[in-house]
């Protein structure tokens, strides 16, 4: 078992006290030296460690890297301005609706050895001079688990969020429903979350974080309702913890199974934080939602800049390049020499968090998305990033988007509408993954999906094709105000392999084909597909990539101030008709 020793006295990390006979007393303050070192254990790889050098580590194994669990006053001020956590709801009265033989008592021992008055301790503070209301859940509580109590003072304190226009936070770490209060914990499940929905159709914003261990009743409620999820490495998440698991079913269970990497992989959780990372993240997330207040019109507050100016270098480019042919073009767009999504991302946007999965299978490595600056102003960006070398291109399966990944930008552009960010997306496809277990996961519901559903967002959506645009699989992120190309990007029903190989019956002909598929920038513009051309000064790479991501951004903070001021029923309604023109 590990934990922490203390002369004579053995504390596990959850919190039980266990003292043999021969040790039953503790000493007194006078007989215990102050300068005693304090040892604790590591549990995950067995070490002994100064107790004072974990706590300077914020918690953290200082041998093998692994999390302790926190206790609710260190949570507070890991992460809380100090002094400004004001707790809420504290002298509740014990509930015993089952009349459960020595609960009453068990309630009792648990707030005289913790100093808790429950499993959760709620109230209002500060990240960093941002308001929010802040719930921490404690293990040593009856392993955190959730009573009326529990239900109630988290359903008090986000019904309060709601009254004041707050976002919430919860550190959630519980067994789950409390076994004494049987169906009464039960319905806590329901309460906590009607109350949650209250304060997301506020338009209000709730972020978990989930610690080690979060499960059973806990994970099928409130844990799992945010609008971002996060979590700490190596946490214990899922419904059915693992015990349950092996002794109902007898399912033996793979390596890592339920823990927080597990859940971003099979899209569950937006990110992983570090514990070092935590404060200043959640301070970034409150800080890019701040000005979400539910207003029916969108509001542009990206700051005057500076007017773009390219280098030398790339005016000397431009002059000296040569006009290509269109299937040169294709093999400019499908360069793995040309600048893939998160280059522009890390070029054009501030403060960039990434937000993972669909929520309901996987997480698509092909399709990255989450919340950015563009000068001043939240945005959500989403783009396909397809590699810049072999092994970051298989990593992506090549740019060809699953399911999952469609479902994750549409979540993603949700959440947008929501919190009124404009859209940005980056394509850069051959188009959607063909292989047989996107089929059987719905690849044609989940592109149609994103049509109909883009088509009514009330945010202004700008899609970007900034290398190949392959046909429906592109056009899955492409239903915008606007949509602009790169000079040598390319935007066609399929490749020009495929149109041959069907019109033609010779895929040989592909050169032919990719010259009167009108597929290039020029020819998109001159059909009015699209609206804007991006010029490359010479070729899109790593010399030109600051001035072509210069120039997105000039045109960026202008196709936003467009829409200031407009409903987003009429910026819906500008979208429609892009579209039924065709």
């Amino acid at each position: 078992m590990a934990g922490l020793f203390h002369k004579n006295r053995y504390i596990d990390i959850k919190g039980n006290e266990n003292v043999s006979e021969s040790v039953r007393r503790i000493k007194s303050k006078e007989e215990t030296k102050t300068d005693e070192k304090q040892i604790i254990i590591c549990p995950d790889c067995g070490k002994e460690l100064d107790k004072n050098a974990v706590v300077a580590n914020a918690y953290i194994c200082t041998a093998c890297g692994s999390y302790f669990r926190v206790r609710t006053k260190n949570r507070i001020k890991m992460v809380c301005d100090a002094g400004s956590f004001e707790p809420w709801f504290e002298d509740m009265e014990v509930s015993n609706p089952l009349t459960f033989e020595g609960y009453e008592e068990k309630l009792a021992q648990m707030k005289e050895k913790t100093g808790l008055h429950e499993g959760v301790t709620v109230g209002k503070a500060k990240i960093y001079g941002e308001d929010v209301c802040l719930g921490v859940c404690d293990a040593r509580f009856l392993m955190g688990s959730m009573g009326h109590v529990v239900g109630e003072k988290i359903a008090l304190m986000v019904e309060q969020a709601t009254k004041e226009r707050l976002p919430v936070v919860i550190f959630c770490c519980s067994g789950g429903a409390r076994m004494q209060e049987g169906i009464v914990s039960l319905m806590q499940m329901a309460k906590t979350s009607a109350a949650l929905k209250k304060h997301a159709d506020a338009g209000l914003l709730y972020v978990p974080v989930l610690t080690d261990p979060t499960t059973g009743g806990v994970t099928a409620s409130f844990a799992m309702l945010g609008d971002i999820i996060l979590a700490e490495p190596g946490a214990l998440i899922g419904f059915a913890g693992p015990r349950v698991i092996e002794q109902t079913i007898g399912q033996k269970l793979p390596e890592g199974f339920q823990r927080a990497e597990f859940l971003v992989e099979h899209g569950m959780v937006d990110a992983i934080v570090e514990r070092d990372d935590l404060k200043k993240t959640l301070y970034q997330v409150i800080k890019s939602h701040r000005v979400s207040l539910g207003n029916k019109e969108f509001s542009c507050f990206a700051g005057e800049m500076e007017a773009f100016k390219p280098s030398e270098i790339s005016k000397e480019r431009m002059v000296k390049a040569k006009s290509k042919t269109p299937w040169q073009k294709v093999k400019e767009a499908r360069s793995m020499e040309r600048p893939a999504t998160l280059t522009y991302v890390d070029l054009i946007f501030d403060d960039f968090i990434e937000l993972h999965g669909d929520r309901a299978f996987g997480d698509d490595k092909a399709v990255v998305g989450g919340i950015a600056m563009l000068n001043g102003q939240p945005v959500t960006v989403i783009g396909v990033q397809k590699g810049n070398d072999a092994k970051e291109c298989a990593l992506r399966n090549y740019g060809m988007t699953s399911p999952e990944g469609y479902r994750k930008a549409l979540r993603l552009m949700k959440q947008a509408e929501k919190f009124h960010r404009p859209i940005i997306c980056f394509v850069n496809t051959s188009g959607a993954y063909p292989g047989m277990e996107a089929e059987e996961r719905g690849q044609g519901e989940a592109i149609a999906r994103n049509l109909f559903e883009m088509a009514g967002l009330k945010v202004p959506v700008l899609s970007i094709v900034i290398g190949e645009g392959g046909s429906g699989g592109a056009l899955g992120l492409a239903v915008a105000n606007e949509v602009w190309m790169l000079e040598n990007s390319t935007y066609s029903i399929l490749s020009p392999e495929g149109f041959a190989s069907i019109l033609w019956k010779d895929g040989k002909r592909a050169q032919e084909a990719a010259g009167v598929m009108k597929i290039t920038a020029d020819d998109l513009a001159d059909l009015q597909i699209i609206e804007r051309i991006i010029p490359e000064f010479g070729g899109a790479d790593s010399v030109t990539v600051k001035d072509i991501a210069g120039f997105i951004k000039d045109k960026m903070v202008e196709f936003l101030k467009k829409f200031d001021g407009m409903d987003g029923d009429a910026i819906a309604q500008d979208r429609y008709m892009r579209f039924r023109k065709y």
